[in-house]
């Protein structure tokens, strides 16, 4: 529970890859997340190449800092196949939240990239890491060493809570 707590968005990072194996407990962590009818609607594509993360810092207003990052976790989902496919971006949304939690477990830092449902973001997206038609870009997750961090805030506000007893 501490991760939940103490996770930030990051958007600088140190210029020193992640360990391999850091990584696979991270995509663990994906792929460990809940999915309607277990239908696991994600495919996950690992970017460490410099020009590919140029591009993809292009593809919103909002994803500059993914040209800074020594990697970033791509999120794409399956279009065909599925068993409930109207929770399809629900599932790859609780994927990515388990990537941040797991991110933060092991001491790194990251930020999510809103990619879907911008069809001109999807489609850069699409264009710089070669995701074929059969699939749908949604997220970019920069992530790695923290070169910078701010605090973390408490955002409760019991304004926001009801009771119905």
């Amino acid at each position: 529970m501490e991760a939940i707590f103490s996770r930030v968005s990051v958007r600088k990072f140190e210029d020193r890859p992640v360990e391999p194996e850091k990584i696979e407990k991270i995509l663990r962590a994906a792929m460990a997340a809940p999915s309607a009818k277990n239908q696991q609607p994600w495919e996950f594509y690992v970017v460490t190449n410099r020009e590919t993360l140029l591009q993809l810092s292009k593809a919103t207003p909002y994803s500059m800092c993914v040209k800074n990052t020594p990697q970033a976790l791509v999120l794409a989902a399956r279009k065909e196949g599925l068993n409930a496919p109207e929770f399809r971006d629900i599932d790859l949304a609780i994927a990515t939240e388990n990537i941040l939690l797991e991110i933060e477990t092991l001491g790194l830092g990251a930020v999510m990239i809103g990619i879907a449902p911008i069809a001109a973001s999807m489609e850069k997206v699409r264009v710089a890491v070669s995701i074929p038609d059969s699939l749908d870009p949604f997220t970019i997750v920069p992530f790695g060493y923290p070169a910078k961090r701010k605090d973390w805030e408490d955002r409760y506000d019991e304004k926001r809570v009801h009771w119905i007893k």
